[in-house]
């Protein structure tokens, strides 16, 4: 029966991807079926941190967040727990030996946001590793399974890839975060007053960490993880494209999204360059 309860545990953390985020279950739906559960796996715990500091309004997010770190833990080092989404999470970090150093380093990064709201850029370094760095990561160690020299490589490009997500969703949350959750991430500008050049600049940033992703990184990829990463990244390079295409003193009022049609088309014509072997 525990493998019963391994399978339900697994099961959450799929459904949690899948209601969460459309477009990271597709990706994910595009690696090879023996790294999906792994990463769903990653994705359930990586959200439900995240859902504590970002939703959970009116209750104590404190000490919902510092329950949620101890139980983290004692599940790893346990082997089990009743929570499922930690459960399966559990299970992915002690098949892989992922490094607790990159646990810590998220829920560091995941507590800032229950009272830092500003940053400046090494504080904005720090928050950017935990928060998106790190997952980047802890993904790479499911891809390379094992082998340390391929993570080693890979292992800078896969930060520059989860910090160019992270940034592509500042810019698309800048209202929320800005208006709601009283929070600014991006060191030395006034979102208050965002303008041309300040919005370049952090699209600059972004399109930097994207390249050096690409180049370095996901055309090195093992071929089980490479076209789902890949679909990732294109994705993610759209909603780019589309931000740059926002002024800058509209951008706080403008929830930049994909359209179903253009994601089938973006699948498709993705799909055609990487069978055909022209992804370079």
């Amino acid at each position: 029966m525990m493998n019963l309860f391994h399978e339900v545990s697994q099961d959450c953390s799929r459904i949690t991807t899948e209601k969460y985020s459309t477009s990271f279950s597709s990706a994910i739906r595009l690696l090879h079926k023996d790294l999906r559960t792994p990463i769903c796996n990653i994705y359930g715990f990586v959200r439900f941190a995240d859902e504590i500091v970002d939703t959970f309004h009116g209750y104590d997010k404190a000490m919902l967040f510092e329950e949620f770190k101890k139980a983290t833990y004692d599940a790893i080092e346990r082997g089990i727990s009743l929570n499922p989404i930690l459960h399966s999470f559990q299970m992915t970090v002690n098949q892989y030996g992922i490094d607790h150093a990159l646990i810590d380093a998220f829920l560091y990064s995941m507590e800032l946001d229950l009272g830092k709201h500003t940053y400046d850029r090494a504080g904005y370094e720090t928050y950017i590793y935990g928060s998106a760095e790190v997952v980047g990561l802890m993904c790479l160690y499911i891809f390379c399974e094992g082998n340390q020299a391929q993570y080693d490589a890979l292992k800078p490009a896969a930060k520059s890839l989860g910090s160019a997500f992270q940034k592509v969703n500042f810019l698309r949350d800048l209202k929320d975060d800005y208006e709601v959750l009283n929070r600014s991430y991006f060191p030395n500008i006034n979102l208050g007053e965002l303008n041309a050049a300040s919005k370049q600049i952090i699209i600059d940033e972004i399109e930097d960490d994207f390249d050096f992703a690409y180049k370095n990184g996901i055309l090195k990829l093992p071929v089980e993880a490479k076209f789902g990463v890949y679909m990732a990244y294109r994705y993610y390079r759209r909603l780019l494209k589309k931000l740059k295409a926002v002024p800058s003193e509209k951008i706080m009022d403008t929830r930049i999204r994909i359209s179903d049609p253009m994601k089938i088309n973006l699948l498709a014509r993705s799909y055609v360059k990487y069978k055909l072997n022209i992804i370079k």
